[in-house]
């Protein structure tokens, strides 16, 4: 049985370190990168992504550990299973472009991860579709933005990746026949990329 919430926060641990670049990470704006112009959007959408790898992977293990039926359970381990390739995948995209990345979940996650921990039978079913569809339908308005208007290929191939597992994941947890899709948040506002030229990053050169 799972004891705490707290403890299942271990998908993937690297060095936030190694992620750390300065002239890419903190220069307002757009600045450029081997692999194209890297926008505010870009970079809170590798944040996202690997935000939503902290929390749904955990998720994911109570949905195998405490899910009363076999929907639930299959669709425990698809998060598990696509947020593990995802997180690493995440994780290169930093690398690659010298950004720095959450180690933990952000305060509404580990509420989220409170409340599935807390939960049990039934109501755990249901609140694990629910909560869990509900943050995917918010990030995949993000991941299509993302992926339409993105000019960094690093990000672009992330975000084809992002898009595929949430949708999947999507699809399992409305699979559960559990979701009330009248209390669906709407998609977040949406945020357009700065129209700015891109800023060189020290030692690059601007399209």
């Amino acid at each position: 049985m799972i004891s705490t919430a707290g403890a299942l926060v271990v998908p993937i641990v690297r060095s936030a370190g190694a992620y750390r670049s300065p002239q890419a990470d903190e220069i307002p704006g757009t600045v450029q990168t081997p692999t194209g112009p890297l926008t505010p959007l870009d970079r809170d959408f590798v944040k996202r992504v690997r935000l939503a790898g902290l929390w749904e992977i955990p998720a994911g293990r109570m949905a195998l550990a405490k899910g009363g039926s076999t929907e639930v359970r299959t669709a425990g381990q698809h998060l598990v299973d696509g947020h593990t390739e995802l997180d690493r995948a995440v994780l290169d995209t930093a690398q690659t472009l010298g950004l720095e990345v959450p180690g933990e979940p952000s305060v509404q996650q580990k509420a989220w991860l409170k409340q599935l921990d807390d939960a049990q039978g039934a109501e755990f079913d249901r609140l694990f579709a629910n909560i869990v569809r509900n943050a995917h339908g918010q990030v995949f308005a993000v991941v299509a933005q993302v992926r339409a208007g993105t000019q960094n290929s690093t990000v672009r191939d992330l975000a084809t990746l992002a898009n595929s597992t949430v949708l999947d994941h999507m699809t399992v947890l409305e699979a559960t026949r559990l979701v009330k899709f009248g209390d669906l948040s709407g998609p977040p506002a949406g945020t357009s990329s700065p129209t700015a030229a891109p800023v060189p990053a020290p030692g690059g050169t601007q399209r």
